[in-house]
């Protein structure tokens, strides 16, 4: 009766989903679908299916398209082509019973539905999260000098944010130098050579000086600030995105905004460490959650529990282009965390009104505080 309560209560519970990505809206043939399926590259003689994410897309996702459990990969992407991607689409975002999304539009390499799409499919709401390194591209892309670009860069970071359904920035700092940075504010001066060496180079912004300063810039606007950390594709250098190494920034920048650690994996304990001894952090394991699958999901989410205060942890599936990992993601959280309250409720490590809280505050009530969202769930439209 206890476990039952907790899964009830999990199953029930529509989330929030505070990191995510519009999926595709084209019809995919195996390549297309295949690059989307894996963080890395599709490479010859070896296929993502399989993968875990493979696996799992396959066991849970094919009963959807009105599919045997462990259907073909070839019958999969047949049957996915027949029903269309406008279908496909709205038969997992409804499966994954999320209605609300913190959308980070700043990934855009194939066309994505926008964040009021994902809300429509599911009678929900969707926010938007402004990617800071596309504000800074754009403001060095408009033309500006050297020695202007700083207060430039603020003030198009300024009206960014202050559009409507702004909840939150974020930063790839990860991708572009990693955390093993100098934690100071830097000066006008550093900037200004920075951006000068920047302009004659061109490309992505990854000079040190001015992503510190595009973090630094995130704490002067106010919102909450998301971090990518751990994995990701093969421009992570992985050594470089502990979130250990932020340790001395978030010392100096203690009092100011909530940081949210993304993603983590395979640096979930650190992550948990800094969020038990520093007021303003918080995470999440999303993106890990849908490629390790139900199986494994399990072991990630009671390591990063180990310490982490419960009003700390997040709920989010990094969902992007395929929307399979909306329901990977979603089935991954509520059956890995189910599992591992119910075991520490049956052991009376826990109380079962305390369990049925901590699914309550990871599922929706964490990320609706934090961002200041709507308390109360938006209706739904099945």
């Amino acid at each position: 009766m206890t476990a039952t309560a907790v899964h009830e209560t999990l199953a029930a519970q529509p989330l929030t989903d505070h990191h995510c990505h519009g999926v595709v809206t084209e019809g995919l043939d195996r390549p297309g679908f295949e690059s989307l399926l894996t963080e890395g590259a599709p490479w010859p003689g070896i296929s993502p299916f399989d993968t875990p994410v493979g696996v799992a897309v396959r066991r849970h996702c094919a009963p959807l398209l009105d599919l045997p459990r462990h259907a073909p990969a070839e019958e999969y992407l047949a049957r996915r082509a027949e029903l269309g991607p406008r279908e496909v689409n709205r038969r997992f975002l409804t499966a994954a019973a999320t209605d609300v999304f913190c959308v980070d539009t700043g990934y855009t390499p194939h066309p994505l539905t926008a964040p009021h799409e994902l809300a429509e499919a599911v009678g929900g709401s969707a926010f938007e999260v402004v990617r800071l390194e596309n504000v800074a591209e754009s403001t060095v892309r408009a033309g500006v000098e050297p020695d202007a670009y700083g207060a430039a860069f603020r003030a198009a970071a300024e009206e960014a944010v202050r559009q409507p359904g702004v909840v939150a920035v974020k930063s790839v700092a990860a991708y572009r130098t990693g955390f093993d940075l100098d934690p100071a504010r830097p000066t006008d001066a550093e900037v200004t050579e920075a951006a000068r060496r920047w302009l004659a180079t061109g490309g992505r912004l990854a000079d040190p000086v001015l992503v510190r300063h595009l973090l630094w810039t995130a704490v002067d606007l106010g919102l909450p600030l998301q971090l990518h950390t751990g994995f990701g594709d093969n421009d992570i250098r992985m050594h470089r995105v502990d979130p250990a190494h932020l340790t001395d920034w978030l010392h100096l920048s203690a009092g100011t905004i909530p940081v949210l650690l993304l993603h983590c994996w395979p640096y979930q304990r650190q992550a948990a460490y800094l969020a038990a001894v520093f007021e303003q952090v918080y995470l999440d394991v999303g993106l890990t959650l849908h490629h390790v699958g139900p199986a494994r999901a399990r072991a990630v989410l009671e390591e990063a529990l180990e310490i982490t205060p419960f009003r700390k942890l997040l709920y989010s599936s990094d969902a992007y282009g395929l929307a399979e990992f909306y329901l990977l993601g979603a089935l991954s959280f509520r059956q890995g965390l189910g599992a591992l309250l119910q075991d520490r409720v049956e052991a009376d490590e826990l109380s079962l009104p305390d369990a049925l809280r901590i699914v309550r505050w990871t599922g929706s009530a964490n990320a609706r505080r934090l961002y200041g969202l709507p308390s109360e769930t938006v209706p739904r439209r099945d």
